[in-house]
């Protein structure tokens, strides 16, 4: 991958609970994070001692080609943002502004944490669909803004085989938005719950307390029926 095709965007653990519905309990599992590119969510859970692995391709980058590339996206980020700013929820942040400096501050603290978590194995450059994974080696996965969010750059084939995938290595998958960039619904979530559904996995789409998108306050969880 090109690092120029990357857009960086940190989200906390703070939104990852909001995002994904994430119990006291949840949080003591052994979690994978998909697509969590600059989120602090890894640090910030390894700072309360709980145990995250995060995968993204951006991970084989250095923390300064990685800040470099923050720097440069962040203004026509937020000025997109700004542009279509009717599209979003106002209300955990004012404005594009605060948004912007919230991004900032988890990016940056994702940077300070991103040696040490890559010499500790927390931050791993893995790209879907394969992933070098054992069988249930993770208790959870949760993919942010990257599956349903990209349904005009990936398949329906590259979502399917990633979904599958994910639930090779964990019992449970959530996956949030469903959405696309354009804050329309994804036309693979349909497609997707029948597939897992008829494969016996509880499929179900789950109302959470985060709301950016307007109308995308929901998440996805496929989850083995042993469960």
């Amino acid at each position: 991958m090109k690092l120029d095709d990357v857009v960086p965007w940190g989200r906390t653990l703070k939104e990852y609970q909001l995002m994904f519905n994430l119990s006291d309990a949840d949080l003591k599992l052994k979690i994978l994070g998909c697509g969590d590119g600059p989120a602090s969510f890894n640090a910030e859970m390894t700072q309360f001692g709980y145990k995250v692995v995060s995968i993204d391709p951006i991970y084989q980058f250095s923390t300064e080609e990685i800040r470099k590339r923050v720097e440069a996206s962040y203004q026509p980020i937020i000025s997109l943002v700004t542009q279509n700013r009717d599209r979003y929820v106002w209300q955990t942040f004012r404005d594009p502004e605060e948004l912007g400096k919230a991004r900032l501050a988890a990016m940056e603290k994702f940077l300070l944490d991103y040696e040490i978590g890559k010499a500790e194995g927390r931050y791993l450059a893995h790209s879907l669909p394969n992933l070098d994974f054992s069988s249930n080696q993770f208790q959870l996965c949760v993919c942010s803004h990257l599956l349903f969010l990209y349904s005009d750059n990936f398949s329906l084939d590259f979502h399917l085989e990633s979904i599958q995938e994910l639930l090779k290595i964990a019992p449970e998958v959530r996956i949030f938005p469903l959405f696309k960039m354009d804050c329309t619904p994804s036309p693979y979530v349909d497609v997707v719950i029948q597939e897992f559904s008829r494969q016996g996995y509880q499929v179900q789409i789950e109302t959470v307390a985060y709301e950016f998108q307007k109308g995308g306050n929901q998440m996805l969880n496929i989850k083995k029926s042993s469960l």
